[in-house]
């Protein structure tokens, strides 16, 4: 395991010093990857919500009727803000969150951070022609919606903030953040620097546990909630917000499932699998879950993925040569302990790791890779949302999708394959939001993302992000 290596203090410290509360509750950040303290964070009440929903309604008009135009210059303004300060906020995510600084890690959050700004505020959205037949015209508009209450997942928590208040801000909308109780320093220093360019009261933050994100979803001042998280608490949001008939977009867990078809080079797959399955070790909604592979390339496509694994560091984050870290949690790594624990005890192959270190510090749990197991195996069943890939053999392609489609979740998917027409016709029958080609779980600003089944509803990015974010208004006559 590689160790702690020593940081410029300028890297951080002073961004975290302006975020430390100078009066009221607070609450010890520790290092999931040694135990030590990265900082305090307050400890919002109600009252503080009240407050901040009562300074995004009042700057709300002035900042919907800046228009589209200055709104866009000011968010251009606020990613580049977020750049000048990028190896500040990457070094607090990493102490906060414990992902590494590089491979698709902390500066790689960062920067997708200001680049979903600025595609936000650079997605054109026209007036929609959608009736004219020379006596009527009808057109499409998106008016503001008023005041979105933000409520962020601890596992990318400054990237997907910025999915939810970048198209937020831009459509005229002020906006209130509730980030993870586990990882509110990233999301405090990601507003402070925002803040630095915005009018005051456009962007808000409240950070406390579940009593201040059920009061913010049941808000009636709130229009609209933008959620990132687990199926219950979603589910726990719907109704909450019933009473005010709320706007919902909901990402919320999955399964995602891989179809490796028999006509691929396994070599040639590896790496793309294994960042699939474990980039931000394991924790991604939208990572690759459970791998079915045909049984006629079952025992290569294990070898060489076994072989890209067992090669890719793990330790603390600020080891500028890891590319894996520890889990988030003790929840989190309770819970892939416990499912690889039981997938051993059902007499399923572990291929690699499986042993974690529990004296270490630090909630570290060994990249693991688990063969021959069964379909109703609770570590293939239940997301795991760890760095430990259940790997299951088929025969027949209907087979496999039939596994695929066995869950209730259905966020994301992926069919591996030689021949791009066969995957398409596999993809099409997958019930997934997403479905990647020989590849898993990218993301892109300009594509449309969501989920199918319980994994929640709307779509962010791009221009349908956009829309997700305005009350469409019919102009007839």
């Amino acid at each position: 395991m590689n160790r702690l290596i020593d940081v410029p203090a300028d890297h951080h410290t002073a961004l975290l010093t302006e975020i430390t509360p100078t009066e009221g509750r607070t609450r010890q950040i520790l290092d999931p990857a040694t135990g030590e303290q990265v900082g305090l964070a307050p400890e919002h009440t109600i009252e503080d919500l009240e407050a901040a929903v009562a300074r995004a309604q009042a700057a709300q008009p002035a900042w919907a009727a800046l228009g589209h135009a200055e709104r866009s210059a000011l968010l251009l303004r606020a990613a580049d803000a977020i750049d000048a300060k990028a190896e500040a906020l990457a070094h607090i995510l990493t102490r906060e969150q414990g992902k590494p600084l590089n491979g698709p890690n902390a500066r790689f959050e960062v920067g997708g951070a200001s680049g979903w700004l600025r595609a936000a505020a650079t997605t054109p959205l026209e007036p929609e022609i959608v009736f004219d037949d020379g006596d009527t015209h009808a057109e499409v508009h998106y008016r503001p919606i008023g005041v979105v209450g933000a409520i962020g997942p601890w596992n990318w928590p400054q990237m997907i903030t910025v999915w939810q208040i970048a198209p937020a801000l831009r459509m005229g909308n002020t906006v209130v953040v509730k980030p993870s109780e586990y990882t509110p320093l990233s999301v405090l220093a990601l507003v402070s620097v925002i803040n630095e360019v915005l009018p005051e009261g456009v962007l808000n933050i409240v950070v406390g546990g579940r009593e201040v994100g059920a009061a913010l979803s049941g808000h009636p001042a709130i229009g609209k909630i933008m959620f990132t998280g687990s199926t219950s608490t979603g589910k726990a949001i719907i109704r909450s917000s019933a009473d005010t008939v709320k706007r919902l977009t909901l990402e919320l867990g999955g399964n995602d499932a891989g179809i490796v078809l028999p006509d691929v080079d396994p070599a040639a797959i590896a790496e793309g699998l294994f960042w699939g399955a474990f980039i931000n070790t394991g924790q991604t909604c939208a990572a690759l879950k459970r791998l079915y592979v045909h049984d006629d390339i079952y025992d290569e496509v294990v070898e060489a993925l076994e072989k890209v694994a067992s090669s890719m560091p793990m330790g603390v984050g600020t080891d500028e040569q890891n590319v894996l870290g520890p889990l988030q949690n003790r929840a989190q790594f309770d819970i892939v302990d416990r499912l690889v624990e039981a997938a051993k005890a059902s007499g399923a192959r572990v291929v690699l790791g499986g042993e974690p270190d529990r004296e270490q510090p630090g909630y570290f749990y060994p990249t693991t890779l688990v063969a021959d197991i069964d379909n109703d195996n609770a570590l293939v069943a239940e997301e795991q949302f760890g760095p430990a890939l259940p790997i299951i053999r088929y025969s027949d392609i209907d087979e496999a999708v039939t596994m695929a489609n066995g869950l209730d979740v259905g966020l994301g998917a992926s069919v591996w394959s030689g021949s791009r027409e066969r995957a398409r016709e596999v993809a099409a029958r997958i019930e997934a939001g997403t479905v990647w080609i020989n590849s898993h779980g990218g993301v892109h600003p300009m594509i449309p993302f969501g989920g199918a089944k319980q994994s929640g509803y709307g779509l962010e990015f791009g221009v349908e992000g956009l829309k997700s974010l305005g009350v469409p208004q019919v102009i007839n006559g």
